[in-house]
Formats: structure tokens, sequence, C-alpha cells
């Protein structure tokens, strides 16, 4: 017996593994080679693979589609209709399969609805991207990101809030009393 939920609707291919109370709603597909955690959440109309890695508790909004290259850490959230790339230079008539750029998004980070991910970067632990933001390059952790092309506009705590310095470059998020400071334009959690 299973222990996730899939969908009637939604086809998942030989291959493929799927972690405990992971749910697959509406007309999605998992294709093989893919392996899915634990706790994962995919709306309607989704694409994953193939061969692609999905940590425990990612939560996939509606229309999304992964493709091989890209690999999620745990606790990542992609918003409605965001999308991947995996080819730099795609063109309809040259096969590019074998210069599929890896893509990496990193544990906690959170993609806005309508954003791009251009291929072959890194997305840091805990980083937020504005909806419609369009990402070239890699980005930092904790950062605040949005634009088209985006850049980065602030750093967010943990929690995904937006957090304000004082004059020693020290910040407190007043949902969980969290702190941070800025050191060396890197953003670092105090413990």
């Amino acid at each position: 017996m299973h222990t996730y939920f899939i969908h009637e609707s939604s086809y998942i291919d030989e291959n493929v593994s799927i972690g405990e109370k992971t749910r697959i709603w509406h007309f999605s597909h998992i294709l093989s080679g893919t392996a899915i955690g634990a706790n994962c959440s995919f709306g309607q109309n989704c694409v994953v693979g193939p061969n692609v890695t999905i940590g425990n508790g990612v939560k996939v909004q509606n229309n999304v589609s992964i493709y091989e290259g890209v690999e999620i850490e745990d606790d990542v959230f992609l918003g409605p209709s965001m999308v991947f790339t995996n080819v730099i230079n795609p063109r309809a008539f040259v096969v590019r399969r074998e210069e599929f750029k890896k893509t990496l998004l990193k544990r906690g980070c959170s993609i806005g609805a309508n954003a791009t991910i251009v291929c072959g970067i890194t997305i840091g632990e805990y980083a937020l991207i504005g909806s419609g933001a369009v990402i070239t390059r890699n980005v930092k952790p904790y950062a605040l990101m949005a634009g088209v092309p985006a850049r980065q506009i602030g750093w967010v705590s943990r929690a995904g809030n937006t957090l304000d310095f004082n004059h020693d470059n020290i910040a407190v998020d007043p949902f969980d009393n969290s702190r941070y400071q800025i050191d060396d334009d890197q953003l670092k959690e105090l413990v």
C-alpha cells in the first residue's frame, strides 16, 4: 500500500521514487528516474523529470515543469507557473540533450509566481525570488531578488521576512527573534 497520494488523472512512469505523505494532484506527470522526498506537494498540471531529484517538504504550485538538470533540496517553495530552463541556447532543430546545465535550489529557498530561472545557476539557502523575476546568475543565501533581470534588493530571514539592519549591520526577525549580520557581503545567522 502506498503511503503517498496520486490523483487518478496523473501519470507516474516506472522507476520513480516517491516519499511518504507526498501528494501529487490533477493532471501531473512524473517521468522515469525521478526521486521525490517525503511530505511534498505538487499542484495541478506539473511535470517532473526525467532524472530529477527533489528533497523533503518541497511545495510545487500549479503549472510548474521541473526539467532534467534541476536538483531541489529540502523545504523549497516553487510558486505558480514559475519556469526552469535547461539549455542556454535552445533551437528546435539542434539536439542539445548533452548540454543540459545543472540548476541547484538550496534548502529553504522560495521562488515567486511566474519567475524564470535560467539554467546553470545555484540559488542559495533561504533566498527569496520575487514574482516575475528573471534569475540569470547565482543567488546568495538569504538574498531578496526582484526584477528583469533580477538584482538583489535586500536580505530576508529564514522565515522569509525582509530584514532591516541597525548601524552595526545587525537585524532581528520579529517572527522568531532570530538575529542576522552582514559580514563580507554575506548574511550570517547569529546564534
